[in-house]
């Protein structure tokens, strides 16, 4: 067995992302957490569970510098266009609209939902709808860019926000998606360990580091308690295993993970 993967000092070129993790307080119960099914056609992270999310694209650049279609607090172009592409995305992959200043109605969340998968650009469709996006809602809470080399190298940026405990189930896009759902960290790290869904390595680090909230108010206060660090995963020899670690002091309870334990995408060495 090789003692380390092959992680370059310089890190590869990487695609800019963003990921919402949507909270639906439940009272007595750990919160509710929107997630998708990745469809297995999928290049990056077929037939896994993840929180819907996806690149960030030049439309939502400049929605980010248009301020009659934004409010928020001073954000740099990149961190206002990732909360852009984060709301956009989770609208069209789930249809919960939030991030929004002003709630759209049902008809307008279906129109802009086949107008995005058909293409159209998120700005037009806000504007024409009069609708203004609150990049305030959303708050940071991980940002992660692996160091090793593969066919698609993202920079990923996870914010949290919540919706009221009455938000309907969300519906799928079928598309990219075959299925979307709330569901507890804990209870999808349990279906995880039984085998019954897939969930790669960064989403289970985040998944038992949401865990650790009985509400969204936990988690918000802890969020933004914890500055947003880049987290890159690494390689390390524990007890003659090698083990997939990221670094400590960032908010995760779990920090390593068995690489002959550790899920796809992020525990895969470089391919040759």
């Amino acid at each position: 067995m090789n003692d380390k993967l092959d992680f370059p000092d310089d890190m590869p070129p990487a695609v800019a992302a963003s990921t919402l993790v949507l909270f639906r307080d439940r009272a007595g119960s750990a919160p509710d957490l929107l997630v998708v099914e990745r469809s297995t056609k999928m290049a990056f992270a077929g037939g896994a569970i993840v929180f819907p999310g996806g690149k960030t694209d030049a439309d939502d650049h400049a929605i980010a510098a248009n301020p009659a279609l934004v409010r928020g607090s001073g954000f740099d172009t990149e961190e206002a266009a990732a909360r852009v592409g984060a709301i956009r995305e989770t609208l069209e992959e789930s249809g919960i609209a939030f991030g929004f200043a002003q709630n759209p109605d049902a008809d307008w969340i279906s129109m802009a939902r086949a107008a995005l998968n058909a293409r159209e650009p998120f700005g037009a469709l806000i504007e024409t709808a009069g609708l203004t996006l609150d990049l305030d809602q959303l708050i940071p809470f991980a940002r992660w860019r692996p160091k090793h080399r593969e066919a698609r190298v993202f920079d990923t940026r996870f914010y949290i926000g919540s919706v009221a405990p009455d938000t309907p189930d969300p519906v799928v896009d079928e598309t990219e998606n075959i299925s979307s759902f709330w569901a507890s960290a804990p209870a999808l790290i349990e279906a995880a360990a039984a085998g019954k869904v897939a969930v790669i390595y960064p989403t289970m680090r985040n998944l038992e580091r949401l865990a650790l909230f009985s509400d969204y108010a936990a988690a918000a206060a802890h969020a933004r308690a914890i500055p947003v660090q880049m987290i890159s995963p690494f390689s390390e020899v524990r007890d003659g295993e090698l083990y997939l670690c990221i670094p400590e002091g960032f908010g995760y309870p779990v920090t390593a993970e068995a690489l002959s334990r550790a899920s796809t995408a992020y525990a895969k060495p470089p391919l040759r």
